[in-house]
């Protein structure tokens, strides 16, 4: 069993000033919509959020704010303090930058002090505010942006992993799912275990949540699924985060807390339940006339039998969690 303090995870947030970093924070930690983000004030040195995440790990997220004033003290005075240990370096580029050359200078020496003080990091790029750029040359700004930083900093070794992200769409769950994704050390048990529940259950489609933020963890989809993967939208998982994510703030407003949602529609049933005290599962059904199994057509599942499906899991999962912390 892994000590306490190897599940503290460090990870840097920088980029420049207004590009979003905070904004992008508080909605996915701190339950903001895209519209609270607007009271935010500038983020003074560095803000430093300790937050549960799958309760056994806390992921100490640093927000760096991107002032040159600031900048250029975690390059100097601050740089073993500011790059020691980190897990992961999260770096923001504003779309709508006037100084890109400025931003891609700063993002190359932060690669060059991580090097030297955490060279196992992480590197993921978020090419930020793209709600801004029109849609049909949303593409090639991401690419070449991604190119001309991928170039600038080849000589120091990292893998670089973009996205393009927005905070008034589900592109930011996306990305932000990627990134704790990458920290969680069990992520083929989950997913061994999800494969295991889905055909026990029948299921079509499973997508496990984190609790509190409601990322997604991991998902598994039946290979005798009725609909094909391609006829899928690729984007439907960010969305249900981003969609479950607003009525839980609906809900908080309210003073009430959901526990369970059910769904139903033509070509399927989607149930939302509790699974352990650190996540949320969404079981799909597929509808009645096409669920078969040994070459029968079976009746309609019940409802009820789903949840009860889920619940009978629990201690499962739950065995699971506390065996990897």
């Amino acid at each position: 069993m892994a000590g306490p303090s190897s599940q503290r995870k460090k990870l840097l947030l920088m980029g420049r000033s207004g590009s979003g970093k905070s904004s992008m924070r508080s909605i996915i930690f701190s339950n903001y919509s895209a519209f609270d983000t607007r009271r935010l004030g500038a983020t003074i040195d560095v803000e430093h959020s300790h937050l549960r995440f799958l309760g056994h790990m806390t992921l100490n997220l640093w927000d760096c704010g991107g002032q040159e004033v600031f900048i250029d003290n975690y390059f100097s005075t601050q740089r073993d303090h500011i790059f020691r240990m980190v897990e992961v370096l999260i770096y923001v580029f504003d779309v709508e930058s006037k100084k890109v050359p400025k931003d891609i200078e700063t993002f190359v020496r932060c690669l060059k002090h991580l090097r030297e003080f955490s060279p196992g990091a992480k590197v993921f790029v978020l090419v930020h505010k793209m709600d801004l750029i029109q849609v049909d040359t949303r593409d090639h700004v991401f690419n070449s942006t991604m190119a001309r930083l991928r170039e600038a900093s080849k000589n120091y070794g990292y893998e670089l992993t973009g996205f393009a992200t927005s905070i008034w769409d589900e592109s930011l769950y996306r990305a932000w799912s990627s990134i704790v994704c990458s920290l969680i050390p069990n992520m083929g048990v989950f997913q061994k275990h999800l494969q295991d529940f889905a055909s026990i259950s029948e299921a079509q489609e499973l997508v496990l949540f984190e609790r509190t933020t409601f990322l997604v963890i991991s998902h598994v989809s039946s290979p005798d699924s009725s609909v094909p993967q391609d006829a899928l939208d690729p984007k439907r998982f960010e969305k249900i985060s981003n969609i479950i994510k607003t009525y839980k703030q609906s809900c908080s407003k309210m003073r009430s807390q959901f526990q369970t949602i059910s769904l139903h529609g033509h070509s399927c049933s989607a149930y939302i339940d509790t699974l352990t005290p650190n996540t949320f599962i969404m079981v799909v059904m597929p509808p009645a006339s096409k669920h078969r199994r040994d070459g029968y057509v079976s009746g309609d599942i019940d409802g009820n039998t789903v949840i009860a499906n889920i619940r009978a899991s629990r201690a499962w999962f739950e065995k699971i969690e506390l065996e990897h912390e």
